[in-house]
């Protein structure tokens, strides 16, 4: 059957709004929160669930098999299955910390790092490095800057840790993950700002 000139056109229109849609979502990061359900009871949120504070002194939390009561960690309230994800971590005022990934499944009784469940960039001691089943790994190139990004390739199976002021790939990490998987956050002083649901910087 031909369609009239303006229903193809029409459709045509359409159909090319769909592609630049799906280019944009391929592009662009996941909005996320950082969860209370799996916060342990030493870290509070703040700035509309976008930060995390450490604390000496617990707070009351509720019993839940979701949450980690271990370790000072805490992950987002969405998963991610694909594409290229991109986020950036305020971290000018703690002195240890970790960000990265993590299976939406892991264990909350072990901490983030120690087993073949998580990949992070630690920051400890004045010095980078990666840890991967409790083992880890020195990263040259980077001192500690206000705001780090990370850049998550799911298909590929990259997690990268990027100079922000730079816009340039400092680390990558080759991981091996099954399962949609969620940003985490373990802290260990001071707090953490997260910035989600940004575009993946064009020099990336």
């Amino acid at each position: 059957m031909v369609l009239p000139f303006t229903r193809s056109r029409c459709l045509c229109c359409w159909g090319a709004r769909r592609l630049e849609a799906a280019a944009a979502e391929v592009c662009r990061g996941v909005s996320f929160k950082l969860e209370e359900k799996t916060a342990h009871s030493s870290l509070a949120r703040f700035r509309e669930d976008t930060g995390v504070k450490y604390g000496l002194e617990r707070a009351k939390r509720s019993l839940n098999v979701e949450r980690f009561w271990e370790w000072a960690v805490v992950l987002v309230d969405t998963a991610i299955t694909s594409g290229r994800r991109y986020r950036e971590v305020t971290a000018k005022c703690s002195q240890q910390f970790q960000v990265g990934v993590a299976d939406v499944d892991i264990s909350r009784d072990s901490c983030i790092s120690v087993d073949d469940c998580s990949w992070v960039f630690t920051y400890a001691h004045r010095k980078w490095h990666t840890m991967l089943a409790n083992e880890k790994a020195p990263i040259e190139g980077i001192g500690h800057p206000e705001k780090v990004g990370l850049l998550l390739e799911y298909e590929a199976q990259i997690l990268s840790l990027v100079d922000v002021s730079w816009v340039a790939v400092v680390h990558t990490l080759q991981i091996d993950f099954q399962d949609p998987v969620v940003p985490a956050f373990p802290l260990c002083d001071r707090e953490l700002l997260t910035h989600s649901g940004l575009e993946v910087p064009k020099d990336l």
